[in-house]
């Protein structure tokens, strides 16, 4: 084993803590009009708010490591469906047609969708709290 392979999973959990959280801020930025965006979207409006919610609540979830691989898969899909429905008409290259952070965005929760939350989730927390299959639980009484 390399050394290196004993901080994977550190290393796992703060990429995925760092981009949740970008991720998460362009949800605040569409949804409450904060971080340098000059208004809000409309509440309901096709894609814009929808994506907004999606990137404010999957955003979060990864963050926080709570349900990673779908959050993180539903939001790779999302910007997906983002880079080709509104950038890649404008050319072929995502440094030409504006659409950088969105295959960013989408790679990298897609990996995060497929390896998992890594050390700091909150989710590993949860499920120590949860009783195991086919251990027997204590009854009362």
């Amino acid at each position: 084993m390399h050394r290196l392979d004993a901080t994977r999973d550190h290393a796992l959990g703060l990429f995925r803590i760092v981009i949740g959280f970008l991720f998460a801020c362009h949800g605040v930025k569409s949804l409450f009009g904060l971080l340098g965006a000059h208004t809000a979207a409309e509440v309901g409006t096709w894609p814009g708010w929808w994506a907004a919610l999606i990137q404010f609540g999957a955003g979060s979830l990864v963050c926080l490591g709570v349900g990673t691989r779908v959050a993180a898969l539903l939001g790779s899909g999302s910007m997906a469906f983002a880079y080709f429905t509104v950038h890649a008409s404008r050319g072929l290259f995502p440094i030409e047609n504006g659409g950088e952070a969105s295959v960013l965005f989408c790679w990298a929760l897609l990996v995060l969708a497929f390896t998992g939350p890594g050390r700091f989730a909150l989710g590993s927390a949860f499920a120590a709290l949860r009783p195991r299959a086919g251990k027997a639980v204590p009854q009362r009484g």
